[in-house]
């Protein structure tokens, strides 16, 4: 697999976005966020309870003054349904650096938190690690950053 080199793009015009962000539904709302806010360390930018019938949390990226890229969970329903998580709905941090990813493993294991066997192989083979959140949705811990460091060649 050949990864194209970074190219930086602006949006284009008729699309001027300003932030993005990701959204998805969890039957776990506690659990979850204790996973990412207390387990992970993600920063909570907004958090409601039933607001029209939801529980939400949107979560940042720590040091970002402004967010541009965050993550919305959302728990709507009695009881809550949520579609079945699946191998390649994936959250994945890139890190630092083999340091800060083993930081961020240990971490993890430390508050019961145990690797999965990843289905696809690209992610064990390069380093990085998987793990599941309560959902059972799998967070990618990859020890390079994408766009800016070469892609780690593959482990045998």
């Amino acid at each position: 697999m050949s990864t194209p080199s970074p190219a930086h793009h602006g949006w284009p015009d008729q699309l001027a976005v300003g932030a993005v962000r990701f959204a998805r539904p969890t039957a776990r709302f506690d659990a979850v966020r204790a996973f990412y806010v207390d387990d992970l360390g993600l920063p909570v930018l907004a958090e409601w309870r039933d607001h029209s019938g939801y529980d939400g949390l949107v979560l940042g990226l720590p040091g970002t003054p402004d967010p541009s890229v965050h993550m919305e969970l959302t728990q709507h329903g009695a009881p809550p349904r949520i579609p079945a998580p699946h191998p390649e709905n994936q959250l994945v941090l890139y890190l630092e650096n083999q340091a800060a990813h083993d930081r961020a493993t240990a971490h993890l294991t430390s508050r019961g938190h145990r690797p999965v066997t990843a289905a696809n192989p690209y992610w064990p083979t390069r380093g990085a690690t998987v793990s599941t959140d309560p959902d059972g949705w799998q967070l990618v811990l990859a020890p390079w950053v994408f766009g800016r460091d070469p892609v780690p060649d593959a482990r045998r």
